[in-house]
């Protein structure tokens, strides 16, 4: 099996590093900005400001090359720096790895392989701000953790219902936020007999249009 681990500029560290390429586990970490960083992408920085400044959009260059730092490090590793010009001013990123360069791109591996860790941070933090899964203040580890687990599950269904019931409304790609509060988090009249429950909701409900579709998506999946 083969590790990859994935994180930001706090976890460049040589003790690390070293580990892992003893043990053959690969690594893509950030890398704090410097100097001397900047001063290896000076002329990509130099193409993507002409390219931006002429286009009027934001314009980026990679460079892919081997560096170290003064002391802390054993050896030279590979860097990639994104050279980005946007807002009328330079956005220099740099990204550490092990992985060798015919094994990735310098663009694909920083656009693709490195940048989701902050998709993957959004997912996280969409379930604790949107679903409250933060509130894990109970007095005891099973009750935060019963907590947690209702959370999740209701991360996992909300989803299904993006996934699924919303795949062909403006709000297939919306976030558990966005989704609870227009589609799930609205005012309705709720009659209950014995034989079936009416819920009439208001005809001037915004979204109406894709709340049916989801409706009608979910049961022919279901089905």
């Amino acid at each position: 099996m083969r590790i990859l681990l994935r994180g930001d500029s706090g976890f460049a560290r040589e003790a690390l590093m070293a580990w892992c390429e003893a043990n053959r586990v690969d690594y893509r970490f950030g890398l704090a900005r410097n100097d001397r960083l900047v001063e290896a992408i000076r002329t990509e920085l130099a193409e993507a400001a002409v390219e931006s400044m002429t286009t009027g959009k934001p314009a980026r260059r990679f460079r892919d090359f081997s560096w170290s730092t003064l002391d802390s490090w054993s050896c030279d590793r590979r860097v990639i720096g994104k050279a980005e010009w946007t807002g009328g001013e330079a956005n220099p990123r740099f990204v550490l790895t092990s992985l060798k360069g015919t094994e990735v791109g310098a663009r694909h591996l920083y656009e693709v392989v490195y940048c989701a860790r902050g998709e993957m941070e959004n997912r996280i933090k969409e379930c604790q701000l949107d679903l409250f899964a933060d509130r894990t203040s109970a007095a005891t580890m099973r009750a935060n953790q019963l907590r947690l687990w209702f959370a999740s599950m209701a991360y996992v269904l909300l989803c299904a219902l993006r996934r699924i019931g919303l795949a062909h409304t403006q709000f297939a790609q919306a976030t558990c936020g966005t989704i609870r509060l227009k589609l799930l988090k609205i005012g309705a009249l709720v009659r209950i007999s014995v034989r079936r429950v009416k819920i009439a909701m208001a005809s001037a409900h915004p979204w109406q249009y894709e709340f049916g579709l989801a409706h009608a998506m979910l049961t022919k999946s279901a089905s």
